[in-house]
């Protein structure tokens, strides 16, 4: 059997007038791409780009933390990211006493460098398409769950091989809904310790006025460094570990730019759905997206108001309040950027397209001719189950903070009785009890009282079920909003733990509503994602059959992506010009406006005015930021932007508003990443901060 991405490769190389801004390649596959991104101006190979036999790119780009991206800068295992990706290692560091978040953080030397317990950076060892392994043993004939038993036992044996006698981990993931598979061999380092972090006014400048908005200002990095035992290999860890030495890391491009230059971005998309049918997205555009932006404007307008108050609630809340701000203004640009593009007209269209050139062949009607039907059919009898999880989702995981505690107890009172001694017991809950602080630490029992008021009314209005919950009675006295109440109940959890908790009614309002979710909701919503993703295997099968001169591209699935394209602005609205860049000049006039998102310390005033910007500007300016023509996605935050030659040109962090409706449909004319200049990132490490040791670690390219 043919991998269907094998297919496209071979229609791609007889069609190379094919547009490449959109998609997110599967790098093992990029000498498929070469000729094109070459066109584009280029100078690399593809083996320079993806190798197993010697070092490449690839070895430079690492997982953080199985979220962002990440990339290497020096032979030292130096690391650079997105300031909101280690924006919870920047917060957990920080205090009143040292309010790293305010003023930024900078270790002078190797030991000054800041553990980080759980914190994590993989690199890719290599891609394998296992495609015809996985599927080995699988016919028309067998049931559904015949067929993942064997696709199961496949893999088993696939990923023993992979991992035998060697220290790598592997895994397998489909793509194009189970139509292909590919394995990913990883190579996780366990000790990655802060190194260094622009104060908030520089690395969350704009805050959410500006967040997914282009023109951009935000100078969104930190730094990071990758440690590994004696070996150089992973290791726990441990002051004796060294600094990792990588096979490759990153050069700085020191080049001026200019419109048009070739942009490259290498990295770790999380999700994409490009392939979902007309009636489902009019539910996300119309149902879905807008009762989810309600339920986190619950709880952002209690967050928002204290961290105002408070400097100690700001310290507290700043990584939270980021996490759900961030998906909630990204969701307000989707919906809008959709329902300019006419994304369910485009949709009704394509689905009227596929359904037409089915007809025009009998095998490919039998096949193929009456899936959107059935897909929208299906979003009709069955959407709302996905519309109580996400609900869910966001009242139990996102909103109100004490039911994490709860999710963290009850697998050990499930199995509380099975310890086989008292020893066992009490170092279960000696962890319980480290997770406490944790917990507590960053914990506002009046904050979360308010959004739990507030996000209550809106679940249950928005999942149909009324009741009568009063606050005060679950908060003033549940052992789960209090540390020491929990603590003393863990103290007593023994035989009076049940006993306790079947009067606490904090404990019974989490445990009515969300054993109806996990018994009721949940099998539902699996169920229906299982019939529509089975649906949605035939229906991509299809368009790579019937449509083969298409751009055909499997949706992102957080592995391993390249996207390439040009610096360039844009136009995404009537009477709208967008330029590529954003300069300190924009910096200072914005702190000008009064805004308090745009606050800056005074020391940022004092460089511009004096235009101390030494090696870093171009033609007089110090760049900041600038915009491509990108293809990405959350997960490619902390990508490294790549130029033509493999130098590091910048660090993508986010999208403009217009783009964010490229989750599910993308317009090469509207959509662009938006980038922070690797030269602002130097200066601010070296002339701002003065922390130009870490610079002088890095190879600059200025020829």
């Amino acid at each position: 059997m043919k991998s269907i991405l094998k297919i496209f490769i071979f229609i791609f190389i007889l069609n190379p007038i094919v547009r490449a801004d959109e998609g997110m390649l599967i790098p093992s596959l990029i000498a498929a791409f070469e000729s094109e991104m070459k066109a584009k101006g280029m100078k690399l190979s593809a083996k320079d780009i993806y190798n197993v036999n010697s070092s490449s790119l690839k070895d430079a780009i690492f997982h953080f933390n199985g979220g962002c991206t990440s990339e290497l800068v020096s032979d030292k295992g130096l690391l650079l990211t997105n300031h909101h990706c280690g924006y919870s290692q920047i917060q957990s560091h920080s205090s009143l006493e040292n309010d790293y978040i305010k003023y930024g953080f900078w270790a002078k030397n190797l030991s000054e460098e800041l553990p980080n317990p759980g914190l994590t950076a993989t690199r890719i060892v290599r891609i394998e398409d296992v495609t015809n392994d996985i599927l080995k043993g699988i016919s028309e004939s067998l049931k559904p769950k015949q067929k993942d038993s064997v696709v199961r036992a496949n893999m088993d044996v696939i990923l023993a091989k992979a991992m035998k006698d060697n220290h790598y981990e592997a895994e397998i993931k489909a793509f194009n809904y189970g139509n292909d598979y590919y394995m990913l061999v990883k190579e996780t380092f366990l000790d990655v310790r802060f190194v260094g972090t622009p104060p908030n006014s520089i690395g969350k400048f704009g805050g959410d006025t500006d967040n997914w908005v282009w023109p951009r200002h935000t100078g969104d990095f930190s730094v990071f460094r990758v440690y590994a035992g004696a070996d150089n290999k992973p290791a726990p860890y441990s002051k004796e570990n060294k600094p990792y030495k990588p096979l490759h890391y990153l050069p700085i491009s020191m080049h001026n730019r200019k419109e048009g230059d070739f942009t490259m971005v290498y990295g770790f998309p999380g999700r994409t759905e490009q392939h979902v049918i007309s009636s489902y997205l009019k539910f996300i555009i119309e149902k879905e997206r807008p009762a989810r932006i309600k339920m986190r404007e619950k709880s952002l307008g209690v967050i928002d108001g204290a961290m105002k108050n408070s400097d100690e609630v700001r310290i507290k809340y700043a990584a939270k309040q980021a996490r759900i701000a961030n998906a909630w203004k990204k969701w307000i640009g989707q919906i809008d950027g959709l329902k300019r593009m006419n994304a369910i007209s485009v949709k009704n269209e394509q689905e009227n397209n596929y359904t037409s050139k089915a007809k025009t062949d009998f095998n490919w009607s039998k096949k193929y001719g009456n899936l959107s039907n059935q897909m929208n059919q299906l979003v009709k009898d069955e959407v709302m189950s996905e519309f109580k999880y996400s609900m869910a989702i966001e009242y139990f995981y996102v909103g109100t903070e004490y039911f994490k505690l709860i999710r963290n107890i009850d697998p050990f009172l499930k199995k509380i009785d099975s310890y086989e001694s008292a020893e066992e017991l009490n170092k279960e809950i000696d962890k319980l009890k480290k997770q406490a602080d944790n917990h507590f630490k960053d914990y506002d029992c009046e904050i979360d009282r308010v959004i739990f008021k507030f996000q209550t009314e809106e679940y249950l209005k928005q999942i149909g079920v009324k009741a009568d919950i009063n606050t005060d009675e679950v908060f003033l006295s549940s052992v789960f909003t209090s540390k020491e109440r929990y603590l003393e109940f863990l103290d007593k959890i023994g035989k009076k733990g049940r006993k306790i908790l079947s009067k606490d009614k904090g404990y019974q309002h989490y445990n009515f509503f969300y054993k109806k979710f996990i018994s009721e909701d949940l099998p539902a919503y699996k169920k229906f994602k299982s019939k529509m993703n089975g649906l949605l295997k035939q229906y991509v099968k299809g368009k790579h059959e019937m449509f083969p001169n298409k751009n055909h591209w499997p949706d992102a699935n957080s592995t391993m992506r390249i996207s390439y394209g040009q610096l360039e602005g844009s136009n995404p609205a009537d009477g709208v010009n967008y330029i590529e860049h954003t300069t300190l000049d924009g910096v200072i006039a914005k702190y000008n406006s009064g805004n308090p998102d745009f606050e800056i310390l005074p020391r940022m005033i004092e460089l511009h005015k004096e235009k101390k910007y030494g090696n870093y500007a171009q033609d007089g300016d110090l760049w900041v930021c600038f915009t491509g023509s990108n293809h990405t996605t959350g997960g490619n935050s902390g990508s490294p932007v790549i130029d033509a030659n493999g130098n590091l040109m910048g660090l993508n962090f986010d999208r403009s508003w217009e783009s964010t409706m490229s989750d599910y449909m993308f317009n090469p004319n509207r959509c662009r990443n938006i980038v922070v200049d690797i030269r602002y990132v130097l200066w601010v490490m070296d002339i701002y901060s003065n922390a130009g040791h870490l610079v002088e670690e890095m190879t600059l390219i200025k020829d």
